[in-house]
């Protein structure tokens, strides 16, 4: 391309928050503090889940890939986005910032269709339990995990190849990081095409799981009205209502961010919303699934004690 309009972009600048110093150096301890807590608390469970073989079960096998997708998943943003809160003009390559955007989509997408995985299994344990090892036979917990890692991986980078994006005008990217629907709209290639893909490819992602998620905890509330004890009513109505809270800030947020026309804008109201599902909820997740419970509390113990020495 030729002119001055028409300059292939080599590079992006990301804006974050520099242009509020103090808030910026607020965001690098709560984004350095929340990382940290991500990767123990999701590295600790993949540890004890392959370390324990009494957490060898379908519910176990589904968490400890949650907490793999969680640690890649920051990983994958928030380390540039510290490095960028001490430099004035941050600025990255557009072939880092295709890779990092495609990464973050692609594990964003594993997650969706994991916690769906994840609520099916809950229904098979709440609502059929004398049957729930027939359900979730070994073969059926690999297959979902296996799926859910292709399915997610076949709608966020295969179609890349299809439908490439070239940069040709503004470089300002109004975010932390290289987020899909920020970079996107800066596009100047296919650019209604991607955008009615993008909202295609959202609507199975996001709001099928979602409403499965919100139809399967409904049949699991149903199921626990039915239990006689109060306390396990109690107990149980405070796992899924936990679980709910998760999932709902994750979807919620997500939702609002890609169900959205790439024309509009981003603003500094985006940014934020994408800190909850890029860095609230992988921290929370193995404090909500696993870490409070006895189970999992029991096998921790059963770990440390055979590391030391006797």
């Amino acid at each position: 391309m030729t002119g001055e309009n028409n300059t292939m972009v080599t590079e992006f600048v990301l804006v974050g928050l520099s242009n509020h110093p103090r808030a910026q150096m607020v965001l690098f301890w709560l984004l350095l503090i929340a990382y940290c807590i991500t990767l123990f608390g999701n590295g600790l469970m993949v540890l004890v889940i392959i370390a324990d073989s009494h957490l060898h079960n379908p519910m176990y096998l589904f968490l400890s890939n949650l907490s793999l997708i969680d640690i890649f998943f920051t990983t994958n943003s928030i380390p540039p986005t510290l490095t960028n809160c001490f430099i004035a003009r941050a600025t990255i390559p557009v072939t880092n910032c295709l890779t990092q955007m495609y990464c973050g989509l692609f594990l964003g997408m594993t997650e969706c269709f994991l916690l769906a995985v994840m609520a099916y299994d809950r229904f098979a344990a709440v609502c059929h339990p004398l049957h729930y090892t027939l359900i979730m036979n070994s073969r059926l917990c690999i297959s979902l995990v296996a799926s859910s890692w292709i399915i997610a991986f076949l709608l966020a980078v295969v179609p890349v190849f299809f439908i490439p994006v070239s940069f040709c005008g503004p470089n300002i990217i109004n975010h932390f990081s290289c987020e899909a629907q920020a970079v996107l709209k800066l596009g100047c290639s296919n650019a209604r095409i991607n955008e009615i893909f993008s909202i295609a490819r959202a609507i199975p992602v996001l709001v099928v799981p979602f409403l499965f998620i919100m139809v399967t905890y409904i049949r699991i509330g149903l199921a626990v009205l039915r239990i006689r004890s109060a306390e396990g009513r109690s107990k149980a109505f405070s796992t899924c209502g936990s679980h709910l809270i998760v999932v709902s800030i994750f979807y919620g947020t997500a939702m609002s961010t890609y169900l959205q026309p790439h024309g509009r804008s981003s603003s500094d109201r985006d940014k934020l919303i994408s800190l909850f599902y890029g860095v609230v909820t992988p921290m929370l997740n193995p404090m909500i699934y696993s870490l409070r419970n006895k189970e999992v509390k029991r096998a921790v113990c059963r770990v440390i004690k055979k590391k030391l020495p006797k």
